[in-house]
């Protein structure tokens, strides 16, 4: 019955049917050829998409899957990557980040020591021996009056070893402003203040005395004045603490005149001692 149809058709009409039939015949071929593409992606492929920078799902050291070239598959000793660019971090990653995050527990201040405070002034009583560490002197102390101008007298030049406290002002560690006197040099050589002048702030000099007490003065400054300026009310003058001034000869010498300056250490008292 459909053979007498089919040839009871005009010629045009059998061409137009075969042609309708391949073109039907191609269009299920080609895309059922699409589908399958699409669903059955060959694995080269898939793996070379995933090995760019970037990729997440990248194992640290991945089975290369069968057929997959060796340039794609990445080397075993390679770092595992960390995720993509907005991609949530590995749970390992995640616990790095937050233990960064987290502040540690803020040192605790240490508050600094307060010093202590200067020893109350001592009573009356002759000091007996200098020693200032820094310049490796330790000398005797002789009393020293003034001269017939009313200037402060020096231990004798034949004995350049000695130093001399002024006995008609205050002892070292009393209130008021001690006065100790030495030679910086003699005809016969160096005297006991020669490096009177290296001296600097924070050393210190000890006074033992008469009463078994040992007196330590801190240096606040050394300061050397012209004879002809020389400030008597700033090296002598009170200050209403205990304080200590030794003083040398400094500047240029003259043969005729002697030294044009005085060297003077100023120090106050900072601290009671048991020995030189």
């Amino acid at each position: 019955m459909a053979r007498s149809r089919f040839s009871r058709l005009s010629r045009r009409q059998r061409r137009l049917l075969r042609l309708a039939r391949t073109v039907t015949i191609v269009a299920v071929l080609v895309t059922g050829g699409i589908w399958w593409a699409g669903d059955d992606e060959p694995a080269e492929t898939v793996l070379a998409a995933g090995s760019g920078a970037g990729s997440a799902a990248a194992p640290s050291a991945p089975e290369r899957p069968a057929g997959a070239s060796s340039a794609a598959a990445p080397s075993a000793s390679a770092p595992p990557v960390s995720g993509r660019a907005g991609a949530a971090p590995a749970a390992g990653a995640t616990a790095a980040l937050d233990h960064k995050a987290k502040p540690g527990p803020r040192p605790k201040a240490v508050p600094s020591p307060r010093p202590s405070p200067p020893p109350a002034p001592l009573t009356r009583s002759r000091p007996t021996t200098v020693a200032v560490p820094a310049v490796t002197v330790e000398a005797p102390v002789i009393e020293l009056g003034l001269d017939a101008e009313g200037r402060l007298a020096t231990p004798p030049v034949d004995n350049p070893h000695v130093v001399g406290w002024y006995a008609k002002g205050v002892t070292p560690g009393e209130r008021g402003t001690a006065v100790v006197v030495g030679h910086r040099d003699t005809r016969t050589g160096p005297a006991v203040f020669l490096n009177l002048d290296s001296l600097s702030p924070g050393n210190t000099v000890r006074v033992a005395r008469a009463d078994g007490k040992v007196a330590v003065f801190t240096v606040d400054r050394v300061r050397t004045y012209a004879k002809a300026d020389f400030p008597d009310k700033e090296v002598y003058g009170a200050t209403g603490r205990p304080e200590l001034r030794l003083l040398t000869c400094g500047g240029a010498f003259d043969h005729s005149k002697g030294y044009e300056a005085n060297i003077v250490v100023f120090a106050h008292l900072t601290d009671m001692a048991q020995e030189l």
